[in-house]
């Protein structure tokens, strides 16, 4: 019972992030034979996961938008760019990041001598730390054990990664990379905000329903974010 409760915690938050599409709409996978074998934890990080996906995918588009000229330096199509970064990288993405990626690629995106494409690099730096505190990121099965402190620490380098994207300036004052901003009424772009907020707390609720799950505790590190490291996945 206290499992159910747990995935709760995840459920609900998610369906009050937005509103719910017709049923027409909304995507429902086809039952299959290998469903059989996972766990509950299992279904809620595919779930979980999935979203953290769709979420990338949100932002990713939101970034090209503001900043289309990292279109040029890397596939130069915004469509392609946005598919890219969330299924196998081409060669030329791959050429620019080298060895790094996970935060290491986050610190390169936002890098005032990097050349190549900033939101490509800076995304898909985010899809790889998933991918390490989850321990994969297609299909989980029994036994597959999750790391509450892993997840915990997953949710604090996006907070990271999301202030340093606002903070991170050239040497003429410039943002590397335009996210948020005032319009021209006046009034402040608060989506790229709301949008980080959104991945924060789903890896933050997976991680409470982990440790509730398995009886651990996760040990809450407090440290100022504008001095903030990354924590290792």
């Amino acid at each position: 019972m206290r499992l159910y409760k747990s995935v709760l915690l995840v459920a609900l938050p998610l369906a009050g992030c937005q509103s719910a599409p017709p049923p027409s709409a909304m995507p429902v996978r086809d039952f299959r034979i290998q469903d059989v074998a996972k766990g509950d934890i299992d279904m809620v990080a595919e779930i979980t996961v999935r979203q953290h996906r769709r979420y990338l995918r949100e932002l990713a588009d939101k970034l090209y938008r503001r900043n289309p000229d990292q279109l040029r330096r890397g596939l130069g199509e915004r469509a392609r760019s946005v598919e890219a970064v969330l299924g196998d990288p081409p060669r030329r993405l791959l050429a620019q990041w080298g060895s790094r990626r996970g935060s290491d690629l986050i610190v390169l995106a936002l890098a005032p001598d990097f050349e190549g494409d900033r939101v490509a690099a800076f995304v898909y730096g985010l899809r790889n730390m998933a991918i390490a505190a989850y321990g994969g990121e297609g299909d989980f099965y029994l036994p597959h054990s999750y790391d509450p402190q892993k997840l915990y620490f997953l949710a604090r380098n996006i907070e990271i990664a999301a202030w340093r994207l606002r903070a991170t300036r050239s040497a003429t004052g410039r943002p590397l990379l335009l996210s948020g901003g005032t319009a021209p009424d006046g009034t402040f772009n608060t989506s790229f905000e709301r949008l980080f907020g959104k991945l924060v707390a789903l890896h933050d609720q997976f991680a409470l329903v982990v440790a509730e799950a398995s009886n651990r505790r996760i040990k809450n590190v407090i440290q100022g974010v504008a001095s903030a490291v990354f924590f290792p996945l």
